[in-house]
């Protein structure tokens, strides 16, 4: 719950440094975007050589396919973790940032000298940048995660305040049109974290090939269940930002204005676990159970955002279930904020 309201703090004063223009608080946070999408680059890179690699060896003929597609999973799963290492440092940085601004250690005269070194920049960007129909962006979204069985929402076995969804990724947009800014195409790759809290002192069990909510005989400070993938995500994008005309020439720029995307995504999963905190005697004790919970290997669902320039509601829904033969089929829902970086 806490990096919950951090993160939530942050989005407040992103938005808050573009209304008044105190731009160095979003200048930092900007920074440690950058860092994040570097990361994700790298590691992606990395990930992409080790496979080729494995590739290889299944073309010459010293590993079978069963063993290639083994070592691919590891590769990923490995790499995932490392990814959520590094990506946890820079949100200790996040964390350090909110704070100096809420103790009010970010001074104002820092803030009006970026104010005009970033206003310079930017007017060199709308000349280098103005025509180029494919940009970059940086994607942070977080907000409420929970279920759908039958079409109704699971709040009653999942906390529908407390369970909660982290997603970071690096996306690319390209215009479709020539003369019109109207429509894009965004497509990326994405680092997603599910996150459901049991209710009433409940956690997961398996058994067999089924994944039960089992009251537990321990009564339990908290009970979270996690699920972690890398996805694809593909949006068709309307952008009603208005074209700038400069020197006889036409600028065609985004995410000035009420902009929505409708797509969808696909991913793997790379690391399920449930963790869970008790008290015994006054002690407190921390379990982190990690395993695969007969918990789908892949997803895929519909998503789409609705918004004003970089802020926007977003929302996606898994269309294959949560686990994989479980009686009740079970759907992630998530509804939260997303933050576009260009």
């Amino acid at each position: 719950m806490r990096n919950f309201t951090i993160y939530l703090i942050l989005f407040f004063f992103l938005i808050v440094s573009k209304v008044i223009g105190q731009e160095t608080f979003e200048s930092r946070a900007r920074a440690i975007a950058v860092k994040i999408e570097k990361i994700t680059k790298e590691e992606k890179e990395a990930l992409k050589q080790e496979v080729e690699a494995v590739n290889v060896q299944l073309s010459e003929g010293k590993i079978t396919q069963e063993t290639a597609d083994k070592r691919k999973k590891e590769l990923a799963e490995a790499r995932a973790v490392i990814i959520e290492e590094k990506v946890t440092l820079a949100q200790n940085e996040l964390n350090d940032l909110v704070q100096q601004k809420v103790d009010g250690k970010i001074k104002e005269d820092s803030t009006r000298t970026f104010t005009f070194k970033w206003k310079h920049r930017e007017k060199g960007k709308d000349s280098i940048r103005g025509e180029k129909r494919t940009t970059s962006q940086f994607v942070f979204a977080m907000g409420l995660n929970n279920t759908m069985a039958d079409g109704k929402l699971q709040d009653s076995n999942y906390s529908f305040m407390g369970s909660h969804f982290y997603e970071w990724g690096i996306n690319y947009n390209s215009r479709l049109l020539s003369n019109n800014n109207l429509l894009h195409a965004v497509y990326g790759v994405s680092l997603m974290y599910n996150n459901i809290r049991p209710t009433d002192n409940r956690s997961f069990v398996v058994n067999g090939d089924q994944t039960n909510l089992v009251i537990n005989a321990t009564n339990l400070d908290e009970s979270r269940f996690r699920n972690v993938y890398i996805a694809v995500p593909l949006h068709l994008e309307f952008d009603f930002s208005k074209p700038v005309v400069k020197d006889g020439k036409t600028y065609f720029k985004t995410h000035k204005s009420f902009r929505f995307g409708i797509g969808g995504y696909a991913g793997i999963n790379v690391k399920t676990k449930q963790i869970l905190k008790f008290e015994d005697e006054d002690l407190k004790y921390k379990t982190t159970i990690k395993g695969d919970y007969n918990v789908n290997n892949f997803i895929y669902g519909l998503s789409s955002y609705i918004g004003y320039k970089d802020i926007s509601l977003y929302v996606k829904y898994d269309l294959n279930p949560l686990f994989q033969d479980n009686i009740i089929k079970e759907n992630n829902i998530s509804l939260g904020l997303r933050l576009d970086l260009n």
